[in-house]
């Protein structure tokens, strides 16, 4: 599977088989990387750099090494979570603006919620009416912090509702940390919470009528007020 390294970049090279071999499922999660002693042999390079290219594959997440008499590399299966932590981040450092922010969810959720209208299922809709019941409760409650939390689960579940792992991973990474920009912003009263819930009413109403173009432009809308009111352009 593997051949001797290219002695000008050896240590990148070990990376790039392994890792190619994993991507392209020639090694599937739960494999075991051949012992070191053989890796050595087969890339013709030191135990050093063999190691220190296992430790890089390891921080990407692809393969885990184990300690101990049945220790050694084993592949894992490749999952989200160390890119969704990378951009929660970079989302908490404040590196990324309010106005970033908006203008990406006002491009995207639109298209979003449209490719979610079009694949929602009845059970996908009752989530959707579960979890409204859920805001509403908070907002008799006069809970603003659960409230946030639930609708914040709303627009994730949105995302789970395209079907599309790359739609779900960027609602989920953003939606889990949008939280401090309403802390910092728009801290949550009855009239804006009241409001949240009219549009996830109208929202889920364009959803169970399967009308995509309508729950698009509604939610788009709802992202662009709620910005105009965190940037004062709003009262």
């Amino acid at each position: 599977m593997f051949k001797r390294a290219r002695q000008n970049r050896v240590f990148q090279d070990v990376v790039d088989q392994i890792q190619e071999a994993i991507l392209t499922r020639k090694l599937a999660p739960g494999t075991r990387l051949p012992a070191e002693r053989d890796l050595k042999e087969m890339f013709n390079t030191s135990r050093g750099t063999l190691r220190e290219a296992l430790r890089v594959l390891e921080q990407k997440g692809l393969i885990e090494i184990k300690l101990g008499v049945a220790g050694g590399a084993i592949v894992k299966r490749i999952d989200t979570d160390p890119l969704m932590e990378s951009l929660a981040l970079l989302i908490q450092s404040g590196e990324v603006a309010l106005e970033h922010l908006s203008e990406f969810r006002i491009k995207i959720e639109g298209s979003l919620v449209e490719l979610a209208t079009q694949r929602a299922t009845s059970e996908d809709i009752q989530e959707l009416e579960r979890l409204q019941a859920k805001a509403r409760r908070c907002f008799e409650r006069r809970d603003w912090e659960n409230f946030l939390k639930t609708d914040e689960t709303l627009h994730t579940y949105i995302g789970t509702m395209t079907r599309n792992p790359v739609f779900q991973f960027i609602q989920k990474s953003i939606h889990d940390n949008i939280h401090r920009y309403y802390q910092d912003y728009l801290p949550m009263n009855r009239e804006r919470t009241l409001e949240n819930l009219q549009d996830f009413d109208k929202i889920i109403a364009a959803m169970k009528a399967k009308n995509g173009a309508t729950a698009s432009a509604i939610i788009s809308d709802h992202v662009r007020r709620f910005h105009d009111k965190m940037t004062g352009k709003q009262p």
